[in-house]
């Protein structure tokens, strides 16, 4: 078991063989052992090792950023402050870039120790990573989201490696055409490929949930987090090393070790919304619309359109081929045609079991439809094809289960040879979990807001979640933000007192840059989550909105960086008085 109590004694041990002379050579061989002798599935609600290293490393970055800024801080004090994306899609990918640019412009970014994503916003962090150095070279970053991008032979080329592969699911699909697509590059790297990275840029975590424990299973059991150094589940406190993760385990011990997943897998893992079923109800035919049309075998039927829908855009922003385009474009408007053919006659005075197969035979048709069209065209039908036995099954995020009948685990996980981990923003669109309670002990968390939906929706389900797990969360003024949810300021404040860390809310379409709640929905209709990928003009605007948001609230950042220094320096005074 891997515990403070055994770091310390490894650390103590260190400096002993140091002082008294022994060679380098003995401490390695020591450090080796004490390794090996973790168990592979460990429980600890302490950092491990190695993100430990990382942070203590990165404060000296951070104290080096107040320093520029101003700041008054000594080692001791240096705050510990994590930027939290919300999720939202490409809103979401690109409006992170456009904090960051700005961040970095204003001299904030590097007083960040976290990065913490969920959704859309893992879809630029993992663009992002792949340069050990972005966080000073924003401009090479953001450049890239209106690059060349990937050709759709890479794309196929890669899709049909994994296609042969064990655990291949509908996530592999979209992580691959969300890489190619939007973010327009195709990174083979390994998240555990940055364990041994220098501290340039502040630590990530990225957030899932497990799709079973989701709808049937304790809260302890949902979410799910991934850094370069762990995975696990953040409540039960349960972890194996990221590079361990989705090999095969049983009862707590490695029973084969599998190749680790690449970040265009990890990607397709952490931004797969569409493995929700309410999503897949977001587009519904008219003649559908009706009150008691829409059950489970709708549901069935909806579920295969919109996939198909939205795959079939973004192989479309793959590629510049003409006669690629024109196939694409064919499929996409026989699906359209399919589904928009009013069948409300079919339904009228059926039972269940009837509507059933009604609903069967209209999937059914949409998959003959997408068959046919293969047989006409050439490599634009081998995703389409691929994609048609995934969306029957209808399974995302595929992995082996690293507490397979292990002791501790609860009935929705320890039974399960496989679990499915999904996008965490079906739970809650920004990453709070891991960044609540004592092990990060967060002083400031900054929330750059690009959520569709309700706003101030994270921020309530953050406090539930904390309240359940009792984890302090800061206190918010409910008749406040139900007041400013349709037209909200472009900042808002919650304060921490003791334990409860400050958190800066700051919505992306607001009251500085839209007129009025009519415009500000008007906005979130135009740069909604689920369409193909933005132009470069949409690009644009939305890198500029984000950017001036994070500047015309920088003197307000400041000011609160300045109250994290004061929180860690009375933490601190705390601490050495009481002993």
């Amino acid at each position: 078991m891997q515990t403070g109590t055994l770091n310390l004694s490894v650390s103590l041990i260190g400096l002993w063989l140091v002082i008294s002379g022994a060679s380098a050579g003995a401490a390695d061989n020591m450090e080796v052992k004490e390794a090996a002798s973790v168990k592979p599935v460990y429980q600890s609600s302490s950092l491990c090792a190695g993100e430990r290293d990382y942070v203590d490393r990165r404060k000296r970055v951070v104290l080096e950023s107040l320093h520029s800024l101003g700041i008054n801080c000594s080692a001791d004090w240096v705050p510990h402050i994590a930027l939290l994306p919300s999720g939202g899609g490409q809103r979401a990918a690109v409006g992170l870039m456009g904090s960051l640019s700005q961040m970095e412009k204003d001299g904030l970014l590097d007083s960040l120790l976290y990065m913490g994503g969920v959704s859309g916003s893992t879809w630029s962090m993992c663009a992002l990573y792949s340069d050990p150095h972005w966080s000073g070279n924003m401009d090479r970053a953001v450049s890239l989201m209106t690059g060349p991008g990937v050709e759709l032979k890479e794309a196929l080329a890669w899709l049909e490696k994994r296609s042969r592969e064990e655990l291949f699911s509908l996530s592999d699909i979209w992580g691959v055409l969300t890489s190619a697509g939007i973010m327009r590059q195709m990174d083979l790297r390994h998240l555990s490929d940055e364990a041994s990275r220098n501290a340039t840029n502040p630590y990530p975590i990225y957030s899932a949930i497990e799709k079973g424990c989701l709808s049937d299973g304790p809260i302890e059991g949902k979410w799910f987090e991934v850094s370069p150094h762990e995975a696990g589940f953040t409540e039960l406190g349960v972890f194996v090393e990221t590079s361990l993760l989705g090999s095969k385990f049983q009862s707590g011990e490695l029973q084969e070790q599998k190749p680790e997943m690449d970040m265009i897998e990890l990607q397709g893992v952490l931004g797969c919304a569409l493995a929700h079923d309410e999503v897949i109800r977001e587009f519904i035919p008219p003649w559908l619309n009706v009150s008691g049309h829409i059950d489970s075998d709708a549901d069935e039927y909806l579920r295969v359109y919109n996939t198909l829908d939205k795959l079939v855009a973004l192989i479309r922003s793959s590629t510049r081929d003409p006669t690629t385009l024109s196939a694409l474009y064919m499929l996409q408007k026989t699906l359209e045609d399919k589904i928009n053919f009013n069948d409300s006659t079919l339904l009228e005075s059926k039972n269940k079991e009837e509507r059933k197969m009604i609903f069967q035979h209209l999937s059914l048709e949409l998959l003959a439809a997408v068959d046919t069209w293969s047989q006409s065209v050439g490599n634009a039908s081998v995703i389409p094809k691929k994609v048609l036995p995934l969306i029957m099954k209808w399974e995302w995020g595929t992995t082996r289960n690293f507490l397979y009948q292990h002791k501790d685990a609860p009935p929705c996980l320890g039974a399960r040879e496989r679990f499915h981990l999904v996008d965490a923003g079906l739970l809650i669109n920004v990453a709070y979990p891991p960044f609540l309670g004592e092990k990060r002990d967060i002083d400031l968390i900054i929330v750059p807001e690009y959520s569709a939906g309700n706003m101030f929706e994270t921020l309530t389900l953050a406090r539930d979640y904390a309240a359940e797990v009792k984890k302090p969360f800061p206190e918010i003024d409910d008749q406040e933000i139900l007041d400013d949810r349709e037209w909200p300021k472009d900042c808002y404040v919650f304060e921490g007192k003791e334990k409860e860390p400050t958190i800066v809310y700051m919505p992306l379409f607001n009251r500085r840059n839209c007129k009025d709640a009519n415009e500000v929905e008007a906005k979130m209709e135009e740069f909604s989550t689920f369409q193909g990928p933005f132009s470069e003009a949409k690009i644009k605007f939305m890198l500029e909105t984000a950017e001036a948001n994070m500047k015309n609230n920088k003197e307000l950042l400041l000011r609160e960086i300045n109250k994290a220094v004061l929180r860690r320096q009375n933490k601190r005074k705390s601490v050495l008085n009481n002993p």
